[in-house]
């Protein structure tokens, strides 16, 4: 614990150790017993306070706090405090307890008239001539200090000596102040100082202002992102960070969940992105994997009996980076037996109502929309649409399969079709943004696609690029119409080519617009469940199918349909255009697993070497299980308002995947190399 010594951290440890070992006691009374495992462990407990146990080794005396559990007080804490020392800044048992900045003047303790200590860092000073005031701020928040040259000179003259981010303990009474401050929960008070302990000094030039408005850039912050996190935004977007991890936390206990956790050191899998490998000293020219996700180990767990299971790990991809991707990231995982994917999906949505209550005060309507992936990709042309706004796609391949405009014949003929976005009101869009130069024309490049066509219903007639307008006869124009319904004035922006690539051009072009003609209203959340996936996909390049979610999802048995036309039992939460969390039933059959894993091109013999071990746990009696895992990185950045993930977390990487705090990865030294068997090739010339 921060500003806290030797003695006061001695005190914490005694009022933790019997809290836990109590609680156990209680929980498993009859069946859990505690022992010394011999004299010495009993000798070596009875020197350390942190080792007595409540029933033997505590002084009976209690003493009570209000709103806490019993604290037991050592038989030997005067000796612990006596070796912390007395310095002139160290702080021990001793030290009067210290009020939070950000609760003078609101907790019932640190009222007008009480005596307080606050601590933490002058955020900023400002001397009046005869009055000097400090604002001093902790995590809690910010709380004004004034000294007086008249009623305690010495602290005055301490208080003229300090600068911004230096460190200092200040003792004082609590008084309201003159001119109230509506912006801080402290602005009615402020504290008169009495004593001030300088505890540290800032003994170089800082490359930003901590009490600035303006943001320095992301690389500085980066850079120095031990002060970039004492920054107000920062600040707020962690302990929200927390709240949603407590609040997450909470529920799943309260729904007999039990967390557990899985190893890091794992094997690579052949799906996925890209493995970080581990090079193994103890087992020659082996490699570990660290894990993208505990998906096999949560399945082993159903099938070990654990039935709910939860927790907040640690994940590990090796793919391009973006503003909303980092190498390692955090995922709440959750599986659970017995259940079905509709009772799965509903207890997951209560799991997102009280988050949204507890640590935004949102209630969310509910029950959340139910989209079938089938058509989210037909109107939005994504599997994660945000619903907060329109612009639709339509589907005009079966009207323009026989028009002269060969762009759009030759794209269905080849397999691909052809889609419109609508914009209402299209003439807010120029036509130069929509030509080969354009920002709307390079957006849709940007996507994959070669460019865009469009059209105009102006004056009751079609207007628009030459290729289409051209191409498109009368008749296949008042199709076009009723297809898509565009009225007067309204602009259709045309893709044509492979759907894949169709899809994601006017996605992205329906995202630029979103936000180019602010039809986003940021003050909704908008959640959505996205359905029934295809089990697979095919891959043109590598002339196979992949599992379009993964291969452990369970698919949906239908009458006359094989198993690479079925969909899956698979669910993506979306919340306001992003993928916040996914699951699906898993295969708790080993022959159907077994299928799908042959249907994705594995062989036999990869299938046992890869995944011999969950194939042998299906068969030693698994229940039908199923869960979901939430991008905790992703779903904090979202309800903080921001725009990238590395601002919800306290040490993230660049988008080159590097640390620019502690300039990792870096090079280690030759014997380290030596001992694990590897040698580097030299690439100079590439």
């Amino acid at each position: 614990a921060g500003a806290r010594g030797v003695g006061a951290r001695g005190v914490w440890a005694e009022r933790i150790v019997p809290r836990v070992f109590g609680a156990a006691l209680r929980r498993e009374r009859g069946t859990f017993s505690l022992r010394l495992a011999s004299t010495s462990a009993a000798s070596d407990a009875t020197s350390s306070p942190a080792l007595r146990l409540p029933s033997e080794r505590w002084s009976a005396q209690k003493r009570l706090k209000k709103n806490s559990l019993p604290v037991y007080q050592c038989r030997t804490i005067a000796d612990v405090t006596a070796r912390a020392g007395s310095g002139a800044h160290q702080e021990d048992s001793r030290t009067p307890q210290a009020t939070p900045c950000g609760v003078v003047g609101v907790d019932a303790e640190a009222q007008a008239g009480g005596k307080v200590r606050v601590r933490g860092w002058v955020h900023r000073s400002r001397n009046m001539g005869g009055l000097l005031f400090l604002d001093l701020r902790d995590r809690t928040g910010i709380v004004q200090v004034v000294t007086s040259p008249d009623k305690f000179p010495e602290a005055h003259a301490a208080a003229e000596e300090l600068r911004a981010e230096w460190v200092v303990a200040i003792e004082g009474t609590v008084q309201e102040r003159v001119e109230a401050n509506p912006n801080i929960p402290t602005g009615h008070v402020e504290v008169v100082a009495e004593r001030i302990d300088v505890l540290n000094r800032v003994s170089r030039r800082l490359p930003f202002e901590i009490n600035s408005d303006v943001v320095p850039k992301e690389e500085l912050r980066l850079k120095h992102r031990v002060l970039d996190l004492r920054r107000a935004q920062m600040t707020s977007n962690l302990k929200l960070r927390h709240a949603v991890s407590k609040s997450i936390r909470n529920f799943l206990e309260s729904e007999d969940f039990i967390e557990v956790e899985t190893p890091i050191l794992c094997r690579s899998s052949p799906e996925g992105a890209r493995d970080f490998l581990v090079p193994a000293r103890i087992v020659p020219d082996a490699m570990y994997a660290l894990p993208q996700s505990p998906q096999l180990f949560k399945q082993l767990l159903m099938v070990s009996g654990f039935e709910r299971y939860y927790q907040i790990a640690r994940c590990f991809r090796d793919e391009d980076l973006r503003a909303d991707r980092q190498p390692e990231f955090t995922q709440v995982d959750i599986e659970m037996s017995f259940m079905s994917s509709e009772a799965i999906m509903s207890l997951m949505e209560e799991l997102v109502l009280r988050v949204f209550k507890e640590v935004r005060g949102v209630a969310l309507d509910s029950p959340f929309l139910r989209i079938p992936y089938a058509q989210a990709m037909e109107r939005y042309g994504t599997d994660k649409p945000d619903l907060r706004y329109g612009l639709y796609q339509h589907d005009l391949s079966n009207i323009l399969e026989n028009c002269d405009c060969r762009i759009f014949t030759g794209a269905i003929a080849n397999g691909g079709i052809v889609k419109a976005l609508v914009v209402p009101d299209g003439d807010q869009i120029s036509n130069s943004r929509l030509k080969n130069g354009g920002d709307v024309c390079e957006v849709a490049v940007a996507a994959g696609s070669q460019g865009i066509l469009f059209l105009r219903a102006k004056g009751g007639a079609m207007e628009g690029s030459p290729p289409a307008k051209k191409g498109i006869s009368g008749e296949q124009w008042e199709d076009i119409k009723k297809c898509t319904g565009a009225n007067e004035g309204d602009l259709l922006i045309l893709a044509a080519g492979e759907a894949a690539v169709v899809h994601k051009t006017l996605d992205s072009t329906r995202q630029y617009l979103g936000k180019e003609l602010k039809l986003i209203d940021d003050s909704k959340d908008s959640l959505a469940w996205v359905t029934d996936f295809p089990m697979f996909e095919w891959l043109p390049e590598g002339e196979r199918y992949q599992a379009l979610h993964h291969p452990f999802a369970a698919p949906i048995e239908e009458d006359g349909k094989s198993l690479f036309e079925s969909n899956a039992y698979a669910y993506d939460l979306v919340y306001n255009g992003y993928e916040i969390g996914g699951g699906s039933l898993r295969n708790h059959l080993s022959s159907t697993q077994r299928e799908v894993f042959e249907a994705i091109g594995l062989s036999e013999e990869e299938i046992q070497s890869e995944f011999g071990y969950l194939l042998d746990a299906l068969d030693s009696g698994a229940p039908p299980h199923g869960g979901m895992a939430f991008g905790l990185d992703r779903l904090v950045m979202l309800l903080a308002k921001e725009e990238s993930i590395r601002d919800v977390i306290a040490f993230p990487k660049t988008t080159q995947g590097s640390c620019s705090l502690t300039k990792s990865p870096s090079k280690v030294n030759p014997e380290q190399l030596e001992d694990l068997g590897i040698s580097f090739n030299s690439s100079e010339g590439k």
